[in-house]
């Protein structure tokens, strides 16, 4: 009979995001893993079946937990929904910069399908939901259209924020963004 396990599998995903977040699938070793976890390579495999099942469920966790999403369901829709996503979407956090989902997308080539199906879901609901709340607003352009742009401009966004640019520059993007968009 095995040992029982000594941590959680959340704790474990709380612990391993960052990594991964931070390196990047590929440049992530195992060995950084352990590290991060403080679980053994045996413990994780016992969890995990390797180290792209990890990151797929470290993905979802993130994907789940975040409730940027919230922000765009709450009444009345309009443009200050759009424009508080915005502001509060790149994450600015110690070593964790950007979004762990946007920056994923760099590695789409070696990454697990799953990984990728988590990914593209989950931008297809942000596109409903922005899409939702610009058709509130009886714009002249397709909502749908103009939604694929926000999502287009939020992930831009996350980049910058990878680059530790200022606050205020991004604040004064989002602003200009928005005006440009309500003339649409």
């Amino acid at each position: 009979m095995g040992r029982p396990k000594n941590f959680s599998r959340e704790e474990v995903l709380e612990k391993a995001m960052p990594v991964f977040w931070k390196q990047g699938f590929a440049d992530t070793s195992l060995q950084d893993l352990e590290r991060a976890t403080g679980v053994n390579k045996s413990g994780l495999y016992s969890e995990f079946r390797d180290k792209e099942d990890l990151f797929v469920a470290c993905l979802r966790h993130y994907l789940a937990s975040q409730g940027k999403r919230g922000l765009l369901t709450k009444e009345p829709l309009g443009w200050n929904n759009i424009e508080t996503f915005l502001k509060n979407g790149p994450l600015s956090k110690g070593e964790l910069q950007g979004c762990f989902s946007v920056n994923s997308m760099r590695e789409f080539a070696i990454l697990p399908e799953e990984a990728y199906g988590a990914v593209t879901e989950n931008r297809a609901l942000l596109q409903r939901l922005l899409a939702m709340n610009i058709e509130a607003e009886n714009s002249k352009m397709a909502p749908s259209a103009i939604a694929e742009i926000v999502l287009s401009f939020f992930s831009g966004l996350c980049i910058e924020r990878n680059l530790k640019s200022g606050k205020t520059s991004l604040t004064r993007k989002i602003e200009n963004f928005l005006t440009a968009l309500r003339s649409l």
